[in-house]
């Protein structure tokens, strides 16, 4: 006999309190007692969030009857026995005011959530159909909302939902449930085809995007990607959901959509010409979330198998996950022919600076990195650039290294796209989890075992490669400017009102001076300094010449004398006017031109 699925309604039912009624149906509950848990962590946000700590009310009843409920942790309760055969219901509330990919948020403007922040998982039975009611809020609360969502319209249900309207949904087990973010809202809709399947851009919030344009590069892109492993896409329809808003930047990960926050300044407008830095910003965000469809949703670390989202699970093969993604998400652009080359050299130089600037790339390897990616990336304090090293940018030099050095082993006949499709096929279509020494095998199979030996070196050690040598011989140029500016090494944590530092860079001149995270600056050589003007006022002094600052730490007036440091170094590059020809060969199967 077929267990009934567990099914869930969920409803926005105040708004102004950002408040969702959710219901779960457990039609044949743990005779002693059922146990039903929320996830403390998202898959592709390494951090614990106890999203349990939104719930603000829960009871339980059966067949029209209170049933008592136990806390036993901060993210799982256990419900009393009920008689045989009946029906456990949890009805709760969640709060959901965090304007992020990785929660909930509700207002009258729209709602969103994740699975993960509004579902309850039913210990034991997290393997079996789920059915979920998404319900509208009440009817004289908004206008001519729908939903947009890459979960499956229910089928042999009453009510069951149309595309993008209110009703049932479906999903295989929990495990699905949860990977199917949900937008609802009177928002923007627009598709187009790429591997046969159809591709949906959902646009909340105010906007004057030129959707023609973004289908038509998306298109391209995502096109490129799919013809990378071979396609046909291992998804039947995937969907953009993205928020628009002011400010803010970030993107997670699904199985069939991705969760997006933008700038509106980001999205493309009618008659903008050139791409705007903005634009190709974004641009690189869907890329880097569409190619998480295969890398690490398919291909998935062993510790990932299954996911334990009570609590932290390690790996240290972030590297491969964020960092190889974080490689290809641009050169996607660029070999998809969306973006210029020369504004990629730009974009890579950008990625190269990043991680110099940071003291802390010759502490931590980008294995370490991925490992304590719970402790240290996702919890960034003051001192994170002196200690830590981003296992996404240097994942993705890295990457850019391991490419070049395979090309050139095999004068092209192979590249890390070979490296990319051996992994999809042995465990992306197989969901075998992978560990370090499978990736290392992959990588000596195609490229040999220097190589392997190499990889296994650079991801574990903590130091510099020598990019400049190899990218030579494809024709870049790597330079190095420095700036002729004035520096004291240290950020501010705003660009108006005090100047407050808020990162002192090891070795920098504020660092030999003395000062430290936290103190405000308020004058320099006995002028008046704030967060607006200390860049003007050491842009009138040399590097090498000394300054006199007074500042408060707490509530301490102190004085520092900083001999002041040449601006931060960029890195530039750019392409040989005259390269010879088997450089120009090896460019054009990197670059695709």
């Amino acid at each position: 006999m077929t267990a009934a699925p567990i099914r869930y309604s969920i409803q926005p039912i105040d708004l102004a309190g950002h408040l969702f009624s959710v219901s779960c149906e457990i039609g044949a509950p743990a005779p002693a007692g059922q146990c039903l848990s929320l996830p403390a962590w998202i898959p592709g946000s390494y951090m614990i969030r106890d999203f349990a700590r939104n719930i603000v009310s829960m009871s339980a009843e059966s067949e029209g009857k209170p049933v008592g409920l136990e806390k036993l942790d901060k993210h799982t309760w256990r419900a009393a026995p009920v008689a045989d055969g009946a029906v456990l219901r949890l009805i709760y509330t969640v709060y959901a005011w965090d304007l992020s990919v990785r929660t909930a948020h509700l207002d009258q403007t729209h709602g969103f959530f994740n699975g993960t922040s509004v579902f309850l998982a039913v210990e034991g039975q997290t393997d079996l159909p789920c059915q979920v009611d998404i319900l509208p809020p009440p009817a004289d609360a908004v206008g001519h909302w729908r939903v947009a969502t890459a979960m499956r319209e229910a089928v042999d249900v009453d009510g069951a939902a149309h595309r993008h309207g209110f009703g049932w949904y479906e999903a295989g087990n929990y495990d699905e449930l949860i990977d199917h973010p949900v937008e609802m809202g009177d928002f923007t809709l627009a598709s187009f085809e790429a591997g046969g399947v159809v591709h949906e851009i959902v646009l909340t919030g105010r906007h004057d995007c030129d959707l023609a344009r973004l289908c038509e590069d998306l298109t391209q892109i995502c096109q490129w990607q799919i013809d990378l492993f071979g396609g046909p896409p291992p998804m039947s329809r995937y969907v953009f959901l993205t928020m628009v808003v002011g400010d803010g930047y970030g993107g997670l990960e699904h199985r069939a959509s991705t969760a997006l926050l933008t700038r509106r300044d980001d999205l493309p407008f009618h008659g903008m010409g050139k791409q705007t830095e903005g634009y190709q910003r974004f641009l690189g965000l869907c890329s880097h979330e569409y190619f998480h469809s295969w890398n690490v949703k398919r291909i998935r670390p062993a510790a990932f198998i299954p996911y334990d989202l009570s609590r932290e699970t390690h790996t240290p093969l972030l590297w491969l996950f964020e960092g190889f993604t974080s490689y290809y998400d641009d050169l996607a652009l660029v070999r998809s022919g969306v973006l210029a080359v020369e504004d990629y050299l730009g974009l890579l130089g950008k990625t190269v600076s990043q991680v110099q600037r940071g003291a802390g790339r010759l502490k931590q390897s980008v294995a370490e990195s991925s490992f304590d990616a719970w402790t240290k990336y996702y919890r960034q304090d003051e001192n994170a650039a002196n200690a830590i090293v981003s296992y996404y940018s240097k994942g993705a030099l890295i990457a850019l290294a391991l490419d070049l050095q395979i090309r050139l082993h095999s004068e092209g006949a192979q590249s890390l796209d070979d490296v990319m499709r051996a992994l999809w096929q042995a465990h992306g279509q197989s969901d075998i989890g992978v560990t370090e020494e499978m990736v290392f095998s992959i990588v000596k199979d195609i490229a040999g075992s220097t190589i392997a030996r190499w990889l296994r070196k650079a991801v574990s050690a903590a130091e510099d490669m020598p990019l400049a040598r190899w990218l030579k011989k494809f024709g870049v140029q790597l330079q190095i400017d420095v700036a002729d500016t004035a520096s004291l090494g240290a950020r501010l944590g705003a660009t108006s009102g005090p100047a407050v530092l808020s990162v002192v860079h090891e070795g920098s001149a504020a660092h030999r001076a003395g000062l430290s995270a936290g103190d405000t600056l308020i004058a320099i050589d006995d002028l008046k300094v704030t967060a607006e003007t200390l860049v003007p006022m050491l842009a009138r002094r040399a590097a090498g010449s000394t300054v006199r600052i007074h500042a408060f730490r707490r509530d301490e007036l102190m004085c520092f004398d900083a001999t002041l440091d040449s601006g931060d170094s960029t890195t530039r590059l750019a392409l040989l006017e005259r390269p010879a020809t088997p450089m120009r060969r090896l460019r054009h199967g990197w670059l695709g031109r």
